[in-house]
């Protein structure tokens, strides 16, 4: 593929764009991050707060703890933090820089109930509005279809940015084409992209996502899934893929405070993405250039798996970001694109039901079945057995079985969805 092709310069702009840091759990910071604004643009601390949230946010933001706020949970606390100690300019590290005399105080302001909840009845999946209010003045602010995108911010009745989920970002710029992602032209991409126009972004992931699942192994983080696979399984590659990416969403949901590179809007997708990825590539003694071209295929096809069925879904995200680690680990041992696509496939078959049901410590061992599926994907293409069309819900070609998952996670699970939140709810 060369440089001036239109898919080589958007396939660059995807990483970029969805390959960006956070810390914490991203539906909890989107909320932190929505409140900073909110707080930012009425000027003082507010007397009272109400966040109206779509359901998969409630349902990911539940159980999950809050970094930085000495081990928080739920809505509540994601607006306190943003409110007492965010900085909206960090974005989804919006509360980061969060000091233990602001910790005491967002507790304090917890304390004096000013923060109510309602569920939004109508709306985006991911939809999330923050309203702050102090005498007689409001700010309003609403991230609605992304994590960080911000669609209205009014003051006092007065609206001060308006604009339509779909439209271009605060550079003007539109999002890049994710309908040119396909199977063929990834793997071609990674086989022929220039590595200094990846290599900072790719080379950041590693930084930062090895580092949190190297947190998980050495210290004691929800239920320590990670650990518990090494010490069951032993110290095989294939185990310690599986632990690895696990032991990063063990810290992650968990409330550490270190900085993952998210995929598609998710931290345990970039995980999930990269980490098993990274862990065979340093096994098998690969370069530094083989390491970032398998990365490519994984984090490309997660983006693609995961743009047909949308950013939060009944679907498990894990199950697409450990697709796309079996297939980078399939690259990095010699697989083409038809080694690639049986992977992809094979994978898909196994672990395509697994629901999401938030965010919490379980998530850890769905990525460590999620990893098993991918790298058993290939396995089973390296001794000729694969799974065929017609097979369930796979269909003949490749992209014909991504649309099937596609509609199964976008349309299919629709009531899956509403179950799983009436569920938690009921909690």
């Amino acid at each position: 593929m060369k440089k001036q092709d239109i898919r080589y310069r958007t396939y660059v702009r995807i990483l970029n764009e969805e390959l960006v840091p956070a810390m914490g759990c991203t539906e909890p910071i989107a909320i932190s991050y929505c409140a900073a604004i909110a707080r930012k643009t009425l000027g003082c601390l507010p007397e009272r707060t109400l966040v109206e949230a779509s359901g998969n946010i409630i349902k990911n933001v539940k159980s999950v703890v809050v970094p930085n706020t000495g081990g928080l949970r739920g809505i509540e606390a994601a607006a306190a933090a943003g409110i007492v100690a965010g900085d909206p300019d960090r974005v989804l590290e919006v509360i980061a820089s969060v000091t233990e005399e602001q910790k005491d105080a967002i507790r304090a302001y917890l304390d004096r109930k000013t923060i109510r909840v309602k569920a939004l009845e109508a709306g985006e999946i991911l939809d999330i509005v923050v309203h702050v209010f102090a005498g007689s003045h409001e700010a309003v602010v609403r991230i609605a279809g992304k994590h960080t995108n911000v669609v209205l911010i009014c003051l006092d009745g007065k609206v001060l940015k308006a604009r339509s989920i779909e439209a271009e970002d605060d550079r003007g710029q539109d999002q890049a084409d994710r309908s040119l992602l396909n199977v063929e032209d990834i793997v071609d991409f990674a086989n022929t992209a220039d590595p200094e126009d990846v290599r900072e972004t790719l080379e950041r992931q590693i930084a930062c996502n090895m580092a949190i699942s190297q947190e998980g192994l050495r210290n004691d983080w929800g239920a320590n899934i990670g650990k518990v696979l090494l010490s069951t399984y032993g110290d095989d590659v294939k185990i310690r893929a599986r632990a690895a990416a696990a032991a990063g969403s063990d810290a992650r949901m968990n409330g550490c405070e270190m900085p993952v590179i998210i995929n598609s809007g998710s931290g345990n997708q970039g995980i999930t993405a990269s980490v098993p990825v990274i862990t065979y590539a340093r096994e098998l003694g690969a370069s530094q250039e083989k390491t970032l071209r398998a990365l490519l295929v994984s984090n490309l096809i997660t983006i693609h798996l995961k743009t047909g069925i949308g950013r939060l879904s009944a679907y498990c995200g894990a199950v697409s970001a450990g697709c796309g680690a079996g297939c980078g680990i399939a690259y990095l041992q010699g697989g083409d694109t038809r080694c690639i696509a049986h992977t992809l496939v094979n994978a898909l078959a196994i672990d395509s039901g697994i629901i999401c049901d938030g965010a919490k410590a379980s998530c850890a061992a769905k990525i460590a079945s999620a990893v098993d599926a991918g790298i058993l994907g290939y396995e089973m293409f390296c001794r000729g057995q694969q799974f065929r069309g017609g097979d369930g819900i796979l269909s003949k070609g490749v992209e014909n079985t991504i649309r099937n998952v596609s509609r199964l996670g976008s349309v299919g699970m629709r009531e899956t969805d509403e179950e799983i939140i009436q569920i938690m709810t009921q909690c």
